[in-house]
């Protein structure tokens, strides 16, 4: 009993010196933030926590609600198909422009991504 009580004093002794001797050393208590419960929100409400950064309005419009998905008939003469990426693991992105043949200017614009990344 003797050897218990005179190995955990010294411990004990030194916890109290280190904080008093060095006090920027001693832990700081302080109490935890609060935690979101994001549990019970939509998947997109968990998008929408405070810990994200304030994002512009128009980013969150073109997140919600993306535009030029899609694709053409690539029989049309006045559209240019483009394709990248490995299409034997899945990864690829297909765009398409179509070019008004009087002006020779870009019309429409659409693009197709498929892939896991």
């Amino acid at each position: 009993m003797f050897r218990r009580v005179a190995s955990t004093v010294p411990a004990q002794a030194s916890r109290a010196m280190a904080a008093a001797v060095r006090p920027s050393i001693a832990p700081s208590f302080r109490a935890a933030a609060p935690a979101i419960n994001n549990a019970r929100r939509s998947y997109h409400e968990k998008d929408m926590s405070t810990h994200l950064p304030s994002l512009p309005m128009s980013l969150l419009d073109h997140y919600s609600k993306p535009r030029n998905v899609g694709s053409m008939q690539k029989n049309d003469t006045d559209v240019g198909t483009g394709l990248v990426g490995a299409p034997a693991c899945g990864d690829v992105m297909k765009l398409q422009i179509r070019v008004d043949p009087n002006d020779n200017t870009i019309s429409e614009v659409k693009f197709k991504t498929f892939g896991c990344g």
